[in-house]
């Protein structure tokens, strides 16, 4: 062989195996954009900022972290299509996000299926890691029983008898209403009475809601409404008076994707769990803020907390798998600790649920828009089932 033609084939060879040096590490991320921009534009952000900080870190096993996303137009069956496409077409070594519980649910069978780890970073229904959860499946997000175990005790000590739920009719709302009539049974046993009203997700009329509440005459009100429905069922039932010397608890209610749209029309004095993003000042929240403002110029929400700690969370696993191999990541995540802005977190191994916590307050309006004070932090730890517990619930892997 010539000198000149070993030279070439030198080369060509040396072009044929540098991709491999720099190609990314995939994580294909799939979520409602369209349908919930409120929570998961900021969510967005947050990935974006993990991201970078991941990359400028040196990456993930020698090699750069890439994100593919796709939106799932927040229906099951599309939710599938997209997480085909992103398996099969771009390769990831890693499903991430979602963010109706029904979405995630289609998401974590199909991980199931297809042998695939998923990272479901918002789907909030009990049942994602507990009847439907399988080996594939990781959810960060506290729960709803979790989220519910947090507001419940405060509920019990004002001896209501009479509840009235109004909940969005499907599996997040569902699960959170059969969660709280659970707990609340069980803290308060004797003579309680609960009165449901279900909306369409999106879709509430909030007059007819607000009349059949009033009609019921209830004690105290429990909602897991969120988004655009709940601005609605606020507005109407303070003007309907629905919520005068009743108390109101609300999951996610505290949110600033939810809170902040209603400015001095904002309830007060209700139980939320939230985010009051401008009063937490421990030292993994305040360097998170101050990266986050610096980078978009603005403040974060709770969505930008979960799609920050969601990519944190992912690059941990493949940093501790050494691998993308499916199977070593999914051993990697089980018990996996990781830093969020909240404070370490790590992926319980009986069901693979984190310990990532919520802030627990009440609402009120101060400058003209809605804020949470009398927080706390409430450690996702402590609002978990019993190992005994899950184990009767969850199938085995």
């Amino acid at each position: 062989m010539t000198v000149c033609r070993r030279v070439v084939v030198a080369a060509v060879a040396f072009l044929l195996a540098a991709p491999s040096f720099a190609q990314a590490v995939k994580l294909g991320e799939l979520n409602s954009y369209k349908v919930f921009p409120a929570f998961l534009e900021p969510y967005k952000k947050g990935m974006e900022l993990a991201l970078a900080e991941v990359n400028a870190s040196g990456g993930v096993l020698g090699r750069p972290l890439e994100i593919v996303s796709r939106d799932d137009n927040g229906t099951p069956g599309d939710a599938v299509r997209v997480a085909e496409e992103l398996t099969s077409r771009e390769k990831v070594a890693m499903l991430i996000g979602t963010f109706p519980s029904n979405v995630g649910l289609a998401v974590a069978d199909y991980a199931k299926q297809r042998k695939i780890p998923f990272l479901a970073a918002e789907p909030l229904t009990d049942k994602i890691v507990w009847e439907g959860g399988n080996k594939y499946t990781f959810r960060l997000r506290a729960s709803t029983f979790m989220q519910t175990a947090m507001l419940v005790p405060e509920a019990a000590k004002l001896g209501k008898k009479r509840w009235a739920i109004v909940f969005p009719n499907y599996e997040y709302g569902q699960s959170a209403t059969a969660a709280f009539k659970k707990q609340m049974n069980v803290r308060q046993s004797g003579g309680l009475e609960f009165v449901e009203v279900a909306v369409p997700l999106g879709k509430i009329d909030p007059g007819p809601v607000v009349q059949a509440l009033l009609d019921a005459q209830p004690d105290a009100i429990f909602s897991s409404l969120f988004g655009p429905d709940l601005a609605r069922f606020v507005r109407e039932g303070q003007l309907r008076g629905l919520f005068n010397n009743r108390p109101v608890f609300n999951l996610l209610g505290g949110e600033p994707e939810y809170l902040d749209p209603l400015k001095e029309e904002a309830p007060v004095g209700w139980y939320v769990t939230g985010y009051p993003w401008y009063a937490i000042d421990t030292p993994e929240h305040k360097r998170f803020r101050e990266a986050y403002q610096a980078r978009f110029s603005d403040y974060p929400r709770l969505g930008s907390v979960v799609g920050y700690s969601t990519v944190i969370a992912a690059a941990a696993a493949l940093r501790k798998a050494g691998s993308t191999n499916p199977e070593k990541l999914v051993a990697a995540m089980k018990g996996l600790d990781f830093p969020t802005p909240f404070g370490p977190v790590a992926f319980r191994p009986i069901d693979h649920q984190s310990t990532m916590g919520a802030y627990v307050g009440r609402t009120a309006v101060k400058d003209g828009k809605g804020v949470m004070v009398d927080w706390r932090y409430a450690n996702g730890k402590d609002y978990q089932p019993s190992d005994e517990d899950v184990r009767r619930m969850r199938p085995p892997d």
